[in-house]
């Protein structure tokens, strides 16, 4: 093969490369804040450190490739601003990281595929995505979203029996009687607080699409939105933290400075930026496409590392809201073909077919 053929199959390959690479920093995400809350680190805390070391590591890079095109702040955008940090920072990862302490990172994870499904929903009641039941890849999507709703309703009211993945001692106990009563009303808890976050990101994605427009630099809104964010959970944190003494906010070379740091630069950091990267030249839909394989990667490094237990509700709730994630990713991909076929060949660019589409998928999230 010769160079050029070597450089046209790396162009090729290199969106399913970072794509694959960033469903590991996703599961990463969820590994590693799982792992801190299993030291005894407090969610708020948490949310506090992951969204400052978020805004300082974007900050340069948003001040310097954008510093010639960020339009003026004006008080509506403001507005938007801190709208958005309420609606991803504090109240998303606030109710998803309380619903993985009473879960698990692998049931989680496969929760969060509900969120394009719960965007499409809110798009078409604000009327930013239009239905025409006429056309196969609407009914696809109104489709793909009941069979996804179904797949979560699923999940919370049946259980089953436990799976064994890999083998580990810390997993070798059963409850009983009252135990497995109250275990059950944890994991329903647990549930509805993860889908609450999951409304609250959709929600954020709803806003984040219409301030855009408003304020074309992504790079910048996201360091606002982590910035302004770190600011909310930090009295988020000190109401809810107020009778814990210092060592509550302690950090330490273990998992309660690795996961904020993680989950700081490589999700809201070099995430932010690979996902542009992929997006550009492929699109949202491409993108979301690969959100099963973040579901994978967790399940199996959460029954490795932490012994956690996958049950037969959450498998069968996992193929059920994979199947409809897929009906409405390809309804969006005829969607998203359309408008390249629709607008003429020399004005369509990347960046108009996005605005035309919500994004169904985002770095800053757990």
């Amino acid at each position: 093969m010769d160079k050029i053929g070597i450089a046209s199959f790396g162009s090729k390959a290199r969106p399913y490369v970072l794509t694959v690479a960033i469903q590991f920093g996703f599961a990463g995400a969820f590994i590693f804040s799982m792992a801190s809350f299993n030291t005894g680190m407090s969610r708020f805390v948490f949310i506090v450190y992951r969204n400052i070391i978020a805004a300082v590591s974007l900050a340069p890079f948003a001040w310097f490739f954008e510093r010639k095109v960020r339009p003026k702040m004006t008080l509506s955008v403001f507005l938007h601003i801190m709208a958005l940090a309420l609606l991803e920072p504090v109240i998303d990862q606030g109710f998803t990281f309380l619903g993985m302490q009473y879960t698990s990172a692998s049931f989680t994870s496969v929760l969060t595929n509900t969120v394009p499904s719960i965007t499409f929903f809110l798009a078409v009641i604000f009327r930013i995505e239009q239905v025409n039941i006429k056309q196969i890849r609407s009914i696809a999507k109104v489709v793909g979203t009941l069979v996804t709703f179904g797949g979560a309703f699923l999940m919370t009211v049946y259980k089953g029996p436990q799976i064994h993945l890999f083998y580990s001692p810390n997993n070798a106990h059963h409850h009983a009687g009252s135990h497995d009563t109250q275990s059950h009303k944890h994991w329903v808890s647990g549930t509805l607080f993860i889908l609450c976050g999951c409304f609250a990101w959709s929600s954020f994605f709803i806003l984040q699409s219409i301030t855009l427009k408003k304020y074309p630099a992504e790079m910048s809104l996201s360091t606002l939105i982590c910035l302004f964010g770190s600011l909310m959970s930090t009295a988020v944190a000190l109401v809810a933290e107020h009778n814990s003494g210092a060592g509550t906010w302690a950090l330490g070379w273990n998992f309660r400075l690795y996961g904020p740091l993680f989950t700081g630069i490589v999700n809201s950091g070099i995430t932010y930026y690979v996902q542009g990267l992929v997006m550009q030249s492929r699109g949202p839909v491409f993108f979301a496409a690969f959100n099963p394989l973040c579901m994978i990667i967790t399940c199996a490094l959460g029954s490795f590392l932490f012994g956690e237990q996958l049950h037969l509700g959450s498998i069968i709730g996992a193929v059920i809201i994979a199947m409809g994630l897929y009906f409405v990713v390809w309804g969006k991909a005829k969607d998203y073909s359309s408008a390249t076929t629709t607008m003429p060949t020399s004005s369509v660019t990347m960046k108009q077919i996005e605005t035309q589409q919500l994004p169904i998928t985002s770095s800053d999230h757990v």
